[in-house]
């Protein structure tokens, strides 16, 4: 039976994806309970689902490119209780999966997320920005989109990620949990012990990266348009 099902949207990850789905797989290999990995292509343009095919895991194409519709389709055909949600640049320890569960299966959470770190040495802005939003996802209780974990009850009582919006969809998705967890007198905990790794290469380009925060924080409904949000949607 299968316990939990770790979700991966991929658009055209044919060089990162490897590496995920080993540390998914070794993870699963390390924990107690049953789980499956499903990989989502996106309408990838590059061998993306053919990597994924190869390491023998459920591949599903979903053809609409976007960040939430494509979670939103793994998450329908995941056959476990306990849905985890990983990006396909972003590396899995045993120990973060199994603390996940842990929190899961104790009847008092209803999912969270952790806190993150770079797969290389940052500038001195950028750790700065990185050390910044780990603080907020502590203190305000938002999941980084790269590791989010719910339980299926949750993710069906919240309707699942918004799929208006193309953008910071994770944070929508973290309040709305947040909100039906607390209703249920469950808590929604962001792991403070094992950081997961993610690729640091959306920090390269700085310019872009500031220009499209910004464009998130100071003209909210830009998240509504895709051409906005456009940086999000580039390798």
């Amino acid at each position: 039976m299968i316990i939990f099902s770790i979700i991966i949207p991929a658009y055209n990850e044919e060089h990162f994806l490897s590496q995920t789905l080993i540390s998914a797989k070794e993870a699963i290999k390390k924990v107690e309970s049953a789980g499956e990995i499903i990989v989502v292509d996106n309408n990838s343009t590059d061998r993306t689902a053919e990597i994924a095919r190869n390491f023998g895991v459920k591949v599903i194409f979903e053809e609409y490119n976007q960040i939430a519709k494509a979670r939103n389709s793994g998450a329908q055909v995941a056959k476990g209780e306990y849905l985890i949600f990983l990006d396909a640049d972003t590396i899995l320890s045993p120990e973060l999966l199994s603390i996940a569960l842990k929190n899961l299966s104790s009847g008092k959470c209803c999912g969270g997320g952790c806190k993150i770190k770079m797969d290389k040495e940052l500038s001195f802005t950028s750790q700065k920005l990185l050390n910044f939003w780990n603080w907020i996802s502590e203190k305000k209780s938002l999941a980084a989109g790269c590791f989010i974990y719910c339980s299926r009850k949750g993710f069906e009582g919240t309707g699942g990620f918004n799929e208006k919006i193309y953008a910071s969809e994770e944070i929508w998705f973290s309040k709305n949990l947040r909100k039906w967890g607390k209703k249920q007198n469950l808590e929604f905990k962001i792991i403070n012990d094992i950081s997961i790794v993610t690729s640091g290469r959306k920090l390269d380009n700085k310019f872009k990266l500031w220009r499209s925060m910004l464009a998130i924080l100071f003209f909210p409904f830009s998240i509504f348009f895709r051409r906005m949000c456009s940086y999000w949607y580039k390798k």
